[in-house]
């Protein structure tokens, strides 16, 4: 990169910034603050046909600052971290407070609920990656693709690499501080021509950058999955079982823990309302989440409100056992926050395992799903429909392509009729889950 970065005298600086800030509401006349820090820095490369298409070295840092008077709020955020930004920002931030609404779930978490241990959780691997290396991977990876026979173009491949640093602190005394990298390689490519032309990818994103799969395995995956699209057709219409790849069925576990947070719940926005202690899925299926698990995508010791996160488990044998709360969420709903201010964090599936060859002999006849379109999930209702293309199943075994459809069904219905979890784990993210046997939904195709 062409600026180092310097992550411990990073830390040092924006933790000086919101102590400073903190310091300065108080003696300006807030009765509560809490303020955010962030600074990133990163490199993106593109290349396509053997060429560079872009290199884009990025830095962004941010400061917000959310003041309490009363019960009164007011929140502004800033990109200049210089004083008299600061000092602009904590007297912004005060008018606005003054003049807004009492909200009784306003607020600082409860300090007792502060993280006291703020461990090395393996999140952050610096990678002193300079431009030409960025590139040299991102050409080999495009290149290892467009080498195998039948690949007509390409979408080129693309190379990232990022630290950053964050810190929050507020007005109990807390102050926490995390540093973390993130590095990704993917590849799109293109086969056939003309009606039957077709595109996919694939694609690696870890902490460390010595866990990337080789350019030369993102590349060849990538032409694999793009060569098995050819020959498309759509699927007959009717009720059929439905298996979700890896990496959709993870999409599935954030429709469910979308429909469990806080936010939708306290505004009747969600379909599973009221239901604690109910039974959404079957009594073989577990989902706990591990924030502190080591090394893991989204690890973290605190929460956006400084608590201190903890193994959760949300599904118990099926059963709804845990809503998803931030504090103010916890308090609109009567209930004490379980530490997912910010969301879920490194979500895992307690389940019997068994391979995909397994849940296709299962289904023996569907559709495997590999690709979903649009934006048809209804949180309010669970109604879900989606614009698909994958496979056609039958006897037990994948037979063709099919592209052009659509899979409806409610995600009530669809939770209660899994039908089993495939051991082909996909780790790339914050979900892990492998595949996912729904029973019957409706296919509409041709």
């Amino acid at each position: 990169m062409s600026q180092a970065f310097d992550a411990v005298e990073q830390q040092a600086r924006l933790e000086a910034r919101v102590a400073q800030a903190l310091e300065l509401a108080k003696r300006l006349g807030a009765d509560a603050c809490e303020v955010g820090a962030s600074v990133d820095q990163g490199i993106e490369v593109g290349v396509r046909l053997g060429d560079v298409e872009n290199v884009e070295l990025s830095r962004d840092q941010g400061i917000a600052v959310t003041v309490y008077v009363g019960q009164r709020k007011g929140s502004v955020s800033t990109s200049d971290a210089s004083d008299e930004s600061l000092h602009a920002v904590v007297e912004k931030a005060l008018d606005i407070a003054r003049y807004t609404a009492e909200d009784p779930a306003s607020g600082l978490a409860d300090a007792a609920l502060m993280a006291t241990e703020l461990p090395d959780l393996g999140v952050h691997y610096p990678w002193p990656l300079s431009t030409d290396d960025a590139i040299e991977l991102a050409l080999a990876c495009e290149s290892a693709g467009r080498g195998v026979e039948g690949i007509a173009n390409s979408e080129g491949a693309s190379l990232s690499s990022g630290e950053g640093v964050r810190v929050y602190g507020n007005s109990h005394g807390f102050l926490g501080s995390q540093r973390g990298s993130r590095h990704s390689l993917s590849c799109m490519l293109i086969a056939g021509e003309g009606a039957d032309m077709q595109r996919d990818y694939d694609y690696t994103s870890v902490r460390n950058p010595a866990d990337l799969a080789s350019p030369e395995v993102v590349g060849r995956r990538a032409a694999e999955k793009t060569l098995a699209r050819l020959g498309a057709t759509s699927p007959a219409t009717g009720r059929m079982p439905v298996l979700f790849a890896p990496e959709l069925a993870s999409g599935l576990v954030g429709s469910f823990m979308g429909a469990i947070a806080g936010g939708a719940l306290y505004r009747e926005a969600s379909f599973l309302c009221d239901q604690l202690g109910e039974t959404i899925f079957p009594e073989w299926f577990t989902l706990r989440e591990r924030p502190r698990e080591y090394g893991a995508m989204a690890s973290t010791a605190f929460d956006n409100d400084g608590v201190a996160t903890r193994d959760n488990v949300f599904l118990d044998h099926g059963r709804l056992a845990s809503y998803m709360l931030s504090t103010y969420s916890a308090r609109r709903l009567g209930m004490t926050t379980t530490g997912n201010a910010g969301g879920a964090r490194n979500l895992r599936i307690d389940a019997p395992l068994v391979s995909r060859d397994e849940l296709l002999a299962q289904m023996g006849r569907g559709v495997l799903v590999t690709e979903l379109m649009g934006q048809g999930v209804n949180g309010v209702t669970g109604d879900y429909s989606r614009g698909a293309s994958g496979f056609w199943v039958e006897d037990g075994k994948i037979q063709h392509p099919v592209e052009e459809f659509t899979i409806a069904g409610n995600l009530r219905d669809m939770f209660a009729n899994l039908q089993g979890v495939g051991s082909d784990i996909d780790t790339r993210g914050s979900v892990h889950t492998g595949s996912w046997l729904i029973g019957d939904m409706m296919v509409a195709g041709e």
